[in-house]
């Protein structure tokens, strides 16, 4: 074992029983911060959109922070998947009419007008 890695029985005590730092408790009020906004938004805010809404509730804390917290608390954002209609549409509230009954010939020109699109 190295001698600078060497730690005495009485100085490991006296650091274990001291109170946390000015920088460890803002850490923890920051990782709250983070838990609460990471489950207001689902699950699906990253890194990026929590700094931002911290940034608007007035905490200040840069995003590469955040983005270290939230690796730390392991969120790990995902986006919602697009929503897939499973239902069927309804055809008679949207039926245009079929006026010729598919019958395309005419008696003279220009009596009966059709179009195609493609």
């Amino acid at each position: 074992m190295c001698a600078w890695l060497e730690v005495s029985a009485s100085g490991f005590f006296d650091w274990r029983g001291r109170p946390a730092s000015a920088t460890a408790q803002r850490r923890q009020v920051l990782r709250e911060k983070i838990t609460a906004a990471f489950a207001a938004a689902d699950g699906t805010y990253g890194y990026r959109r929590i700094h931002a809404q911290l940034a608007r509730q007035g905490v200040g804390c840069g995003p590469e922070l955040v983005r270290q917290l939230m690796a730390e608390l392991s969120l790990v954002p995902c986006q919602p998947r697009p929503r897939v209609c499973l239902t069927k549409q309804d055809r008679q509230r949207h039926h245009i009419p079929d006026l010729l009954q598919q019958d395309f010939t005419a008696d003279r020109p220009g009596t009966t007008l059709i179009g195609d699109i493609t």
